[in-house]
């Protein structure tokens, strides 16, 4: 690795604006960002990126729907930035920061892999630089300020049976989703059910990666809703004069991080919310810092296209002003194989036949991504057992769609094994404008733009409500909230709201349960399906595979 300032000279920062946590990480100054112009408010309209500073173009890496353990798309990313870098084009790329949830759970980390890494993985696998810690605790200041409200005669009128801020934890513990607090007497606090979600699905990380700058992050932070008094209206985390604390407990997370790839690609990594049920993209503070300096700049959304890059157009791409000039879809042999009826554990197998069946998912993403009138390139992640015969299945169908479909081996060759990928990205982004056309307008009603994104994204034959979530939607227009944009809670595992249905479903009704308001965030949350915001370890973890040798390296396996 390289001493982390020596990176920061490569992206074209003063290493005096870089805060070093250590030797090889770094957080950029608010005089960077600042310099950069990239606090600046955007405008919610789309086409032309709104930061000024800007002098790269914005390549999005999305994928089909993933197996369980995920199709590669973070080494994907870092190796598509890497194979730019070495066509001489100069590159940086820009990423979540990983949850310890799923770490430790079940998908490990999320740093990328192999030769397609960024570093240093355990750090940043782990506690990197305190900002996943730091948003756990305003979310929980914030709760705690709620409860003692309650308990020092609630002169809010707050409606203790309506309070709707829950406590994150940034693991994976399902013994915490519903519990019981203020037990123990009434020196102890209000009782009252609530529970805890993971810090991933917290409003405050949603609002730290779709924030500009500090005023903005306070106002954002201002506008969260705690709760309902007994006429309906909102309590407000400004009402409980929570924003100053927040604030300041934030004030080294709103920076971003500067890391670099295993080969020294530069690295903003920022912000971790979840796609499946966040708007899950890292912050748009970072990803203009990185549009300021490179001239390639490799983002991802997570999980899927009908999820994380639905919501990287609808939500982050309008609050932030920016607008990529092309799209990269991830696809594995085995993710197609999954699709096309072979059962998980034998994906590895070879079978052309599966291969082509599998392949209408990947039909259905390309359709959703030319919704949004964007360019496509297919990134064939190559597995050891890929064979001639399937990847030939894939590109010849490709070209039916008039789509170019190009093997990448990021794992194994890094951004060599990316230089064909990177060369035919780089065609299309150069010869593409910066312009995307929104799925809905925010004006529409609720329940119009959930109808649009499940029967455009999904493919979805209409949404079944359930009583609660018309309850939810009746009392958000009547309090004025009807023209925020929605992030739809969805299973990643399937383009419907099932998990179990596969491939391209069809004749489906999506069912939301409830919609949850993010008024800081920006939006509004229609909870469908069986979705989680606070998952489950698997029965065999891979922290139980964790060890600390005694130099202090992390070993797993």
């Amino acid at each position: 690795m390289k001493p982390i300032l020596e990176i920061a000279r490569a992206l074209g920062v003063d290493p005096a604006e870089v805060e070093p946590h250590g030797s090889h990480k770094g957080k950029i100054s608010i005089a960077a960002l600042e310099a950069a112009g990239v606090n600046a408010p955007a405008t919610t309209t789309a086409g032309a990126p709104a930061n000024g500073g800007a002098r790269g173009r914005l390549i999005l890496v999305s994928a089909i729907t993933p197996t369980p353990a995920g199709e590669g798309k973070t080494t994907t990313s870092i190796g598509l930035a890497q194979g730019l870098a070495k066509n001489g084009v100069r590159s940086a790329v820009a990423l979540r920061e990983p949850s310890l949830g799923p770490y430790l759970g079940l998908k490990g980390g999320g740093t990328g892999g192999g030769m397609s890494q960024v570093v240093p993985a355990d750090d940043i696998n782990l506690h990197f630089t305190g900002d996943i810690h730091a948003v756990s605790s305003a979310h929980n200041l914030l709760a705690a300020l709620t409860d003692n409200h309650l308990h020092h005669g609630n002169p809010l009128g707050l409606d203790s049976r309506r309070v709707v801020w829950k406590r994150v934890l940034d693991m994976n513990d399902r013994a915490l989703r519903d519990i019981v607090i203020g037990l123990g007497g009434h020196r102890e606090g209000v009782p009252r059910e609530t529970g805890f979600d993971i810090t991933a699905a917290s409003e405050v990380m949603a609002i730290l990666c779709l924030a500009s700058g500090v005023d903005d992050l306070k106002q954002r932070l201002g506008r969260i809703v705690v709760g309902y008094r007994a006429d309906g209206t909102p309590v407000h985390a400004r009402d409980l004069q929570a924003v100053g604390a927040m604030a300041a407990l934030l004030r080294d997370a709103i920076k971003p991080n500067l890391v670099q790839t295993v080969e020294g690609v530069p690295a903003l990594v920022h912000g971790g919310p979840f796609a499946n049920i966040a708007h899950g993209t890292n912050s748009i503070t970072a990803t203009r810092f990185a549009l300021a300096h490179a001239d390639a700049v490799v983002t991802e959304a997570g999980f899927a296209f009908e999820l994380g890059a639905e919501k990287f157009f609808d939500i982050n791409c309008r609050y932030g002003g920016l607008a990529p000039c092309t799209t990269v879809l991830v696809a594995t042999l085995r993710a197609l194989k999954m699709h096309g009826g072979v059962a998980l554990p034998n994906v590895g197998e070879p079978d052309p036949a599966a291969v082509e069946r599998g392949l209408a998912n990947l039909e259905k993403h390309v359709e959703n991504i030319r919704k949004f009138e964007q360019p496509c390139v297919v990134a064939i992640n190559h597995f050891p057992a890929d064979t001639a015969e399937e990847i030939a299945v894939v590109t010849k169908h490709c070209a039916t769609l008039g789509v170019t479909a190009v093997l990448s081996k990021p794992f194994s060759e890094g951004g060599e094994g990316c230089r064909a990928l990177a060369e035919a990205v780089w065609a299309v982004a150069q010869a593409s404008r910066s312009h995307f056309r929104p799925l809905y307008e925010w004006s529409e009603s609720i329940e119009r733009k959930i109808e649009i994104v499940a029967h455009e994204m999904y493919g979805a034959e209409a949404v079944d409500y359930q009583l609660r979530a018309r309850r939810d939607r009746a009392q958000l227009e009547k309090l004025g909230f009807g023209g925020l944009p929605v992030c739809i809670a969805k299973t990643q595992q399937s383009l419907s709201d099932n998990p179990a249905l596969l491939g391209r479903p069809k004749d489906f009704l999506v069912t939301v349960r409830e919609i949850q308001l993010a008024a800081g965030a920006g939006y509004v949350v229609p909870i469908t399906g069986e979705i989680l915001r606070m998952p489950g370890l698997p029965k065999e973890p891979l922290a139980s595979k964790f060890d600390l040798e005694a130099d202090g390296v992390i070993v797993t396996g």
